[in-house]
This record gives structure tokens, sequence and C-alpha cells, in this order.
């Protein structure tokens, strides 16, 4: 009974998604953005997107059609394209938060170091770490053996609702999960924390308030972003089961393929004023 409003809830949530990511990636492409940070952000909307792209118009098509089945291997390589998205970006936060550590504890070495080579090297690292842990955890779950009703009780193809449909004792795989996302989200996670503190630390030397805000304010946005996949992931995967209703299940998911997407672009637009200049002024230039 909910699902036109559902539709229209979430194709607004999809269209603000894709306009704002794809102005983001077109703002840092302008000359006067060419910091590594910036390339990162760029790198960032485009695996918004994608994480969008993969889960919501499947989901949309769903709210309105009386046929809402996926194949197998349609539910394998969507399963297989959100861990996938997911780990690559949470392994992209740590690589932003160690450029931020350069930039503000070793500014005089900074252009060095976060060279052009390092940057890519570490988006690369970032995509090759997200894709053996898709293919470990994808390969893992297709291989339970499935019986009984083909039915997922979710929004998409996601491990808990999979591991569900198997005919075997689940409990050990659970445990799995668990460990898995532990490794996934808080390795990167603890880097982040040491990162903060040697920024923090640094913060705290600078002897005038407004440098000391300044400084911050270019890694609030990060800060915030982290924070909102961290609790995501921790909610859903680490949670125990019996704490919350089947229906919150099925939606907390979508805070990291369909709500964080959509906000990323706001929280960093909002929040720079660089990306703000450059967007009021490649807007005045159309106009």
């Amino acid at each position: 009974e909910l699902k036109h409003l559902l539709f229209f809830t979430f194709c607004l949530i999809y269209t603000i998604t894709i306009i704002g990511n794809l102005l983001i990636f077109m703002v840092t492409l302008h000359p006067s953005l060419c910091m590594p940070m910036y390339f990162f952000l760029r790198v960032l909307s485009f695996l918004d997107i994608s994480t969008a792209s993969i889960v919501v118009p499947k989901m949309l098509v769903n709210f309105l059609s009386e046929d809402r089945s996926i194949s197998y291997m349609g539910c394998a390589a969507q399963l297989y394209s959100v861990i996938f998205l997911g780990a690559t970006e949470w392994y992209l936060l740590a690589a932003m938060a160690y450029d931020r550590y350069v930039a503000i504890c070793n500014p005089l070495r900074y252009a060095i170091i976060m060279n052009s080579r390092v940057c890519l090297s570490l988006v690369l690292l970032s995509c090759c770490s997200g894709n053996v842990v898709s293919l470990v955890q994808t390969a893992w779950v297709f291989t339970l053996p499935f019986c009984g009703p083909r039915k997922i009780n979710y929004f998409f193809c996601d491990i808990p609702p999979l591991i569900m449909l198997s005919c075997t004792d689940i409990s050990s795989y659970e445990k799995q999960i668990i460990i898995a996302t532990v490794l996934v989200i808080f390795t990167p996670f603890c880097l982040i924390l040491v990162s903060y503190a040697c920024i923090i630390s640094s913060i705290l030397k600078i002897s005038s308030a407004e440098g000391r805000h300044k400084t911050f304010s270019t890694c609030s946005s990060h800060l915030i972003v982290v924070t909102l996949y961290c609790g995501s992931g921790t909610l859903i995967y680490l949670r125990p089961k019996a704490s919350y209703s089947q229906d919150t299940k099925k939606f907390m998911p979508l805070t990291y393929t369909a709500i964080i997407p959509m906000l990323n672009p706001l929280i960093y637009s909002l929040r720079n004023k660089d990306v703000k200049e450059v967007l009021i002024r490649m807007m005045a230039e159309l106009m």
C-alpha cells in the first residue's frame, strides 16, 4: 500500500544523487581545484553514482511491477557490485584521511608526498582491496546450498537475506560476516582515527583561533561522511538480530546505498568554500 509513496520518494532521492554527484564531478575538474583532495572527491562521486545506480533503479521498477524477480546471476552480480563499491569507498575514505594528515601535519612537503602518482596508486589500491573483499564474500555466499522459497525479504541482494535462504546451519557464517565487517570497516577506521589524532594534535598547536577553525573546517566534511558510513555499516552487520524488526532490517541498508550517496555532494559542496565558489562561477557562465 506504500509502494507509490516509496517509488516517488526514492525516485526523488535518486535524481538528487545523480545531479548532485555529477555537479561535484564536473566542478572538481576545474583547473583551480587540482589538489589531491578534489581528485579523491571526484572518485567518491563516481562511486556514489555507481552504488545508487546498481540498487535504486531496480528497486523503483519493483515498486510498480508485479514481477519482482531477479535472476541467479543478476543477484550475484548485484551483490558483488554493492560489496565492491562499498568496500572501495571505505578504503578511499581512509586514503582521504591520509591526504588531510599530510596536508596539515606536513604542509611543506605536501606537493611532493601527495603527487599524482601516489594519488592514483591509493585509488587503485582501494579498488583492488574492494575487489578482493567482494570476490571472497560473493563466492562464499553463492557456494551455500539454497533450498525452500527463493524469496528475498529485502530491497536488493545482500549477504544477510541470502544466507537466510541456506539449508545449512548459518551460525558459523554469521560469525564470518562479523569478522569480515570488522576487517573491512574497522581496519580503515583505525587508520582514519590515527590520522585525525595527529591532525587534532597539529591543530591544537596553532596559536590563532581563526587558524584552528579554518584548518579543522577542511576536515569536518570528511569526518561527517566517515561517521555516516561507519555508523550505518555497524548497525547493519554488527547489531544483534533481535534488537530490531524485519522491516527495520530491510530499510537500514538503504542508508549506504541510497541516502549517503545523496548526502555526500551536499556535505562537501555546502561546507567547502572553494567548491561553492567554482560552482557559482560555472553557473554564472552558463547563464
